[in-house]
């Protein structure tokens, strides 16, 4: 019965907003600009509808807001109009009353307000759809006094994205039932996804461990800055870190005019993405511009600031490889092993023709190669390797659509900052250094660390094993056929050692042949 009330809600704010008529209107075929004049009889659509857009995802709640802010990154795709009002959903939702976030840092400490902090701004400085951010300053564990972003959860917050999740399982059941793509789409798996990453981010104390990871992976990059979280400050519905001072990634202008190089903002921005996906398998999924801003301190001059943590991707060391070689052979235009790789990883049918399917993503892909950021969209491109997957059945990974929202944002900020930005030089590199990492010595060398406490357990074991297995001596001296088939196993033993040996040598050899060929043959 919720979800009945919840489809009649969002029909509600669906109608008083107008937006069946922004749809329609937006169309350029007479007869739905007609039928667009005629649903607006009688309702009041005075206000411009960027403005009814954003004012009508506030009303439906946390998930529609941050499908605007996605759409807010994407002004190749939106209106100026539309744009700038969905921009405003990125740090500008209308914030709830300070004295419930007084209450709610009251309660989770247990104790006045002025005894947590030793001054505290009631007034926000940013309001999401999970949360609000308020300035204060607190007293560390070494007693130095500590400038601080304190962000308090926003109230009544889980039965609305339940409700919406209820409604999204049931479209879900619906899309796999009704659509022949259904089963090939996972959209029960896709919805399960999601509810993970929402009720991950109503927890603020995973929103602050996930900040602590990503502070660690990044410490030597220098390239980002991501504050210090102050643990004895932080529960489930409060988070304090440490305040960052900087310029919103979306004022290129004031950027450009502090001397900020934009280009290679840019390029650290994909260095920064690549890095967090392929090397630690861990990364921000939630990089629209409210949540990215760029320091103009003397000491950190041009670095990224990242802020806003409730939703992180990862991925397994398997996902990695797969994708790392699928991006490499895509950058070489080795399409191919694109085919291949799929067959392999089992995301199609095993079969699947190889030289069909190559044919079929190099019609895709290849217009797109040696042109700028400007020129090419990757969302167009992924809307056609939809279309092609439906061809060759590619079943759909849930645990990579948090990933593809991650690149459209990533391509939306790339935009902004650099159009004439070369994406595939920019990345190529890097992932064939990674590659290279995944290959040579250094990985042999990884393997061998990780297992040293395996070979450390066995090892001492050896010798015993051996002399209860010698042993047998005083029974072998009664069997001479006995003694004699244990000199033969001891032979066979002692051939068997020394070709693991060679064997090894061989292995080490070939591994650093192997890399001196990548280097200077195909890198």
């Amino acid at each position: 019965m919720s979800r009945v009330f919840r489809g009649a809600t969002i029909v509600w704010v669906v109608l008083r907003y107008g937006l069946d008529e922004l749809v329609l209107s937006s169309f350029e075929h007479p007869w739905l600009r007609l039928l667009a004049r005629l649903v607006s009889i009688g309702r009041n659509l005075e206000a411009p509808r960027g403005q009814r857009l954003r004012e009508a995802l506030e009303r439906l709640g946390p998930i529609f807001v941050k499908f605007g802010q996605v759409l807010s990154t994407r002004r190749d795709l939106m209106p100026p109009d539309i744009a700038d009002e969905l921009a405003l959903l990125q740090d500008r939702v209308p914030p709830f009353d300070s004295q419930i976030s007084v209450a709610t840092i009251e309660r989770a400490f247990r104790k006045p307000l002025g005894e947590v902090f030793i001054s505290f701004e009631r007034e926000p400085v940013a309001s999401a759809s999970i949360a609000q951010v308020h300035f204060a300053v607190i007293r560390d564990r070494d007693g130095v006094q500590r400038d601080v972003a304190v962000k308090v959860l926003r109230p009544g917050m889980l039965p609305v994205i339940e409700k919406d999740l209820a409604l999204m399982r049931m479209m879900a059941g619906w899309l796999e039932s009704l659509s022949a793509d259904g089963k090939r789409l996972k959209p029960r798996e896709v919805v399960a996804e999601f509810d993970t990453y929402l009720h991950d981010e109503l927890d603020l104390m995973r929103e602050a461990a996930n900040a602590a990871q990503l502070r660690r992976n990044m410490e030597g990059l220098d390239l980002v800055l991501v504050p210090e979280v102050f643990w004895d400050f932080c529960h489930t519905e409060v988070m304090v870190m440490e305040r960052m001072r900087g310029v919103p990634i979306s004022q290129v202008e004031r950027l450009r005019e502090a001397g900020v190089d934009i280009p290679k903002l840019a390029r650290d921005g994909v260095t920064i993405f690549f890095t967090q996906v392929f090397r630690d398998g861990f990364f921000h999924a939630d990089m629209h511009p409210g949540n990215i801003q760029v320091s103009l301190d003397a000491m950190t001059f041009g670095r990224y600031i990242s802020l806003d943590f409730g939703i992180v991707g990862t991925l397994t060391e398997v996902d990695k490889e797969y994708l790392a070689q699928n991006f490499t052979a895509f950058f070489r235009r080795d399409y191919k092993r694109v085919a291949e790789l799929h067959i392999e990883s089992g995301w199609v049918p095993p079969e699947t023709r190889v030289n069909e399917l190559e044919a079929a993503v190099r019609t895709v892909c290849e217009p797109y190669f040696d042109r700028p950021l400007k020129e090419i969209s990757l969302g167009m491109v992924l809307m056609r390797l939809f279309q092609t997957s439906r061809r060759f059945n590619v079943e759909i990974q849930p645990q990579l659509v948090l990933l593809q929202k991650t690149l459209l944002n990533i391509e939306g900020l790339g935009r902004q900052l650099d159009p004439d930005l070369d994406l595939w030089s920019t990345a190529k590199p890097f992932l064939e250094k990674w590659m290279l990492d995944q290959l040579g010595p250094q990985r042999l060398l990884r393997e061998l660390r990780d297992q040293a406490p395996h070979y450390a357990k066995l090892l001492p074991e050896l010798p015993r094993l051996l002399h209860s297995y010698l042993r047998q001596e005083p029974q072998t001296q009664t069997q001479p056929q006995l003694l004699r088939e244990l000199l033969q196993a001891q032979q066979r033993t002692n051939r068997l050692l020394q070709a693991l040996m060679y064997g090894g040598v061989g292995f080490v050899l070939g591994l650093l042949g192997l890399q001196l060929y990548l280097r200077f043959y195909v890198f």
